[in-house]
């Protein structure tokens, strides 16, 4: 049996009762950003709707969520008032978070959704799954040659920049910045970026802006099929008798990139560590696995593997709405125009929902994790990002079941997307 390795740093009780006496989203400590999940639990039990130094709330409580995620029509998705002052009117920032799918409320965001949900339907999703299989199964022969590598690196991130680009017909020679461009847009969402993510997120939207006008121009002369290509149908396609207009659909093919690629990423890595973490777990899984007699079987073992981990370490933590009329949510009165934070971290190990929701279950039953969001807004992807992360963390466990870590992983350091930067680890 191996041991298992202490990853995810510990927290006094004492230690996450101090932060969350004082808990602000913009100064959040570096032990935090390791472990949050003592002081979600902490603010959960005694201060489940959290007034900010900035007034708005931060909410850790599952019914709270649910009940903000339902109400489309009174908490906004859209972040016009919010990017304004963070990142200027002017900024190719504000331009492409305020246009893409997912910080945009009807009737756009109904348009465009609509669009990319016609080329991820279930049979175009199955129709993937023997190309994922033949990438993973390459990256993975490529990693038993050289004996190990990095988790990150050399496997989670370059399955959803393969997927991403296949459904976007990015030629293969052309994918090499997708990953950094696609990391420092995200990067640029925290609570409070920096200055290098300010300059790195608008460089990048520029530049991936520069490159996808080109590839635009040469699909419009040359169309994919739509059934398949979610940018010839984002092209062609019409909702409700209207197309979008260029910068919608120049700015949504980023948004696919972003939303496809780091929590996939996240996802894989964050599954994969945490079967070293909880090494118990593995052996059980790896024992279902083997004893799965049908394909059918071996999906339902992974499906309750993945959507456990999702839980456990959500990709994405936060999410944010905006209050466009009076509203009360867990007690609280909120004004037109109150924001509100989202903890998806929180939530997701909320007792009240969950038994036992700080241990790791991965045959656990009726996972009504909130990691995909929920509502209108939900994961338009949910269903790729479950098939990558079943094909990925399920065939390498099978070929490498006794992987270990070879150096600390490194943590990503971030409040809204949850995972790691690098993880080296060798095959046996």
């Amino acid at each position: 049996m191996i041991q298992p390795q202490q990853i995810t740093s510990p927290m006094s009780a004492e230690r996450a009762q101090a932060i969350a006496a004082s808990f602000d989203l913009r100064a959040l400590p570096a032990d935090f950003l390791a472990n949050p999940f003592p002081v979600y639990a902490t603010l959960r039990e005694h201060e489940p709707v959290r007034r900010m130094p900035d007034g708005s709330l931060f909410l850790t409580r599952h019914a709270d969520l649910m009940a903000v995620y339902r109400d489309a029509a009174v908490f906004s998705s859209d972040k016009h008032v919010e990017f304004a002052p963070k990142y200027g009117v002017d900024s190719p920032l504000y331009e492409h978070h305020t246009t893409s799918l997912v910080f945009n409320d009807p009737p756009l965001h109904t348009r465009v959704r609509k669009l990319i949900m016609g080329a991820l339907t279930r049979r175009a999703i199955a129709d993937m799954e023997p190309g994922l299989v033949a990438l993973v199964d390459q990256l993975l022969d490529r990693i038993e040659a050289q004996g190990g590598g990095d988790l990150i690196e050399d496997f989670a991130s370059a399955i959803p920049v393969e997927i991403i680009g296949n459904l976007l017909g990015v030629p293969h020679q052309d994918r090499d910045p997708l990953r950094d461009w696609s990391l420092a847009i995200l990067g640029a969402l925290e609570p409070v970026p920096t200055p290098e993510q300010h300059a790195a997120g608008n460089r990048s939207v520029t530049e991936m802006l520069a490159y996808l006008r080109t590839l635009v121009a040469e699909r419009r002369k040359a169309p994919g099929d739509p059934e398949r290509d979610v940018l010839t149908r984002l092209i062609q396609g019409e909702a409700n008798g209207e197309k979008l207009s260029e910068v919608e659909l120049l700015q949504n093919c980023i948004f696919l990139l972003n939303a496809g690629h780091e929590t996939t990423t996240n996802l894989i890595g964050n599954g994969l560590i945490l079967m070293q973490e909880f090494p118990a777990q593995r052996e059980q899984l790896l024992a279902d696995l083997r004893a799965a007699t049908d394909a059918a079987t071996n999906e339902q073992v992974l499906t309750l593997a993945v959507d456990e981990c999702l839980r456990f370490e959500s990709s994405n933590q936060l999410g944010n709405r905006r209050a466009l009329s009076a509203a009360t949510v867990g007690g609280a009165a909120l004004e037109p125009g109150a924001l509100v934070t989202l903890c998806i971290g929180a939530a997701n190990r909320d007792p009240a929902v969950y038994e036992q929701p700080e241990t790791l279950n991965l045959r656990r039953e009726g996972n009504k994790h909130l990691a995909f969001g929920f509502g209108i807004h939900q994961c338009a992807g949910l269903s790729l990002a479950r098939l990558e992360g079943r094909i990925a963390i399920g065939r390498f466990l099978v070929r490498f079941p006794r992987f270990e870590l070879s150096a600390p992983p490194v943590r990503g350091g971030r409040a809204r997307f949850r995972g790691f930067l690098s993880a080296p680890f060798r095959t046996a």
